[in-house]
């Protein structure tokens, strides 16, 4: 499906193991789209844009090494400890300081987990489309790399209930409707809940997605605050080995 407008899609690789989730809001933070499918499809429908900035949940590669060179831990505040974060991304150390933990980008991709090898893959194939990494100024289509748990914590200010929890789901659901997306109000979801659906172990999920679909959602939010509030919106790492982009204008020094 083709839009004029621009389109503002997260992408999650859903830890390699299941279809690929995605989702998709327009200008006015409406949802397009929220669905899964194999890689083949969601690339076919990020190519149908005229104009997007895909928002994906994975790192962009392995990391280059830098984080091992002595010089350059020099220059880094704080300094690593000797020894420690030799076989990180800056990025994933520099997230890891705001006491929000990051998964580790190892330098070989065969080390990697499968869902960190298929978003790199996902990458390649979006850079087949033209798609060029963020910020790239006038660029219609462009990529950047995100990270939910960090999005999520930013939002919220402290670090969030398990992602697969009903609490969990709840709360990241809410921050994204105060954000402004067009999505249902999770607190429906409790006022739905009623004794006998509880005895009869019956709850009303309609309302309250899926902890994936949700980690696309913010995916595609940080997309959206990239083009309309640039102002609101940090990036962390080295642009050559990966940039994470984090949905606030500064992060608070720890976040518990």
């Amino acid at each position: 499906m083709l839009f004029s407008e621009t389109s503002f899609i997260g992408i999650d690789p859903s830890a390699g193991v299941k279809p690929f989730i995605y989702a998709a809001i327009d200008q006015n933070r409406d949802l397009i789209a929220l669905g899964q499918g194999q890689i083949d499809g969601v690339l076919a429908f990020a190519a149908g844009q005229r104009q997007a900035i895909v928002a994906v949940c994975a790192p962009r590669r392995p990391n280059s090494g830098i984080m091992a060179d002595e010089k350059f831990r020099e220059t880094i505040s704080p300094q690593p400890q000797p020894g420690r974060w030799i076989d990180f991304r800056l990025a994933d150390y520099q997230i890891w300081q705001h006491n929000i933990r990051s998964p580790q980008t190892r330098h070989q991709e065969s080390s990697c987990p499968n869902w960190m090898q298929m978003g790199f893959s996902l990458y390649r194939r979006l850079e087949n489309f033209g798609y060029q990494t963020y910020p790239q100024e006038d660029a219609q289509c462009q990529v950047m790399e995100v990270y939910p748990q960090a999005c999520f914590a930013v939002l919220l200010g402290l670090l969030p209930f398990a992602k697969h929890t009903i609490e969990g789901r709840l709360q990241r659901q809410l921050v994204l409707y105060k954000s402004g997306l067009n999505i249902p109000d999770p607190m429906r979801f409790l006022k739905e809940i009623t004794r006998n659906r509880l005895l009869n172990g019956l709850l009303p999920h309609g309302n309250l997605y899926q902890s994936e679909g949700l980690d696309a959602l913010v995916a595609a939010y940080t997309a959206w605050l990239s083009k309309y509030h640039p102002d609101q919106i940090t990036l962390y790492g080295d642009p050559d080995e990966g940039q994470v982009v984090i949905p606030v204008a500064e992060l608070i020094d720890k976040y518990t």
